[in-house]
C-alpha cells in the first residue's frame, strides 16, 4: 500500500470517527447532559480539521486557522461564565474573519449582483435586530454590543461565501454558503438558549446549537475541498 493509499484511506477513518463522535455528543445534547456533551465537544472541530488535512496535498491555512480557532472557542465555551463566553466569542469572530478572508480570494466582483447581496444583507439585519428585541431584557450594555458584533461579523462572513458561490455556481461554493447560513442559524440559537429567561424557547437547546454548528463546519470544510481550496 503505497502513502496516497495510507492518506486516503485515514481520512476515511477521520470521517468515520467524526460521526460516531457527532452522533454520541447529539445524543447527550438531546438529553441535555451537560457534563457528557462537555467531554465530546473538544474532539468535534479537530477530526474536521483531521479530515481535511488528509484530503488534500496543499491545504489552506486559513481553513485551518478558522478551524483552529473554531475549536478554541467550543472549548471556551465549555464552563460556564461570562469571561468564558465573551473569550469564546472573540475566537469564533477570528474564525469568521478566517472565512470571509478565505472566501475573499475567490471572489470576482464582476460576478456579484447586488440585486441579490443587498436583499441578503437585510435579512442577516432583520434577524440581528429581532435578536437584538428577544435578549435586550437580559443583557448588559457591553453584552448588547458584543452580541450585536459578532453577529454582523458572521453575517458579513455569510455575505463573502454568497459572494464566492455567485463567482463559483456549483456544488462546492453552494455547501459552503449552506455552512455559513448554519453557522449563522446556530449562533442565533446560542445567544437565546444563553440568555433568554424562557429556556424552552428554543427546541432540544443544545441539541439544535450543535446539530446546525458541526454540519456547518462539515459542509465549509467539504464545500472548500470541492473547490480546491
Amino acid at each position: 500500500m503505497g502513502v496516497c493509499d495510507v492518506t486516503s484511506y485515514l481520512k476515511y477513518v477521520f470521517l468515520a470517527l467524526l460521526l460516531f463522535f457527532s452522533a454520541v455528543h447529539l445524543v447527550e445534547s438531546w438529553r441535555d447532559s451537560g457534563k457528557h456533551r462537555a467531554l465530546t465537544k473538544p474532539f468535534l472541530v479537530p477530526l474536521i480539521l483531521c479530515y481535511y488535512l488528509f484530503s488534500v496535498d496543499k491545504p489552506s491555512w486559513l481553513l485551518i486557522a478558522a478551524l483552529v480557532t473554531s475549536w478554541l472557542g467550543d472549548v471556551l465555551l465549555i464552563p460556564n461564565g461570562k469571561a468564558y463566553f465573551i473569550s469564546g466569542g472573540l475566537s469564533f469572530a477570528a474564525a469568521h474573519v478566517f472565512f470571509i478572508f478565505l472566501y475573499a480570494a475567490s471572489v470576482d466582483l464582476a460576478a456579484v449582483k447586488l440585486l441579490i447581496v443587498l436583499p441578503a444583507a437585510l435579512v442577516y439585519l432583520a434577524v440581528i435586530g429581532w435578536e437584538f428585541t428577544m435578549l435586550r431584557r437580559y443583557l448588559d450594555s457591553f453584552m448588547k454590543f458584543g452580541m450585536i458584533f459578532y453577529l454582523l461579523v458572521n453575517a458579513a462572513m455569510n455575505l463573502f461565501a454568497l459572494m464566492q458561490l455567485m463567482t463559483h455556481p456549483g456544488l462546492g461554493a453552494a455547501l459552503a454558503y449552506i455552512g455559513a447560513i448554519l453557522f449563522f442559524c446556530s449562533d442565533v440559537i446560542l445567544f437565546l438558549v444563553r440568555f433568554h429567561e424562557n429556556k424552552n424557547l428554543v427546541f432540544k437547546r443544545h441539541f439544535m446549537i450543535m446539530f446546525t454548528y458541526i454540519l456547518a463546519e462539515f459542509l465549509i470544510t467539504q464545500g472548500m475541498l470541492l473547490l480546491g481550496k
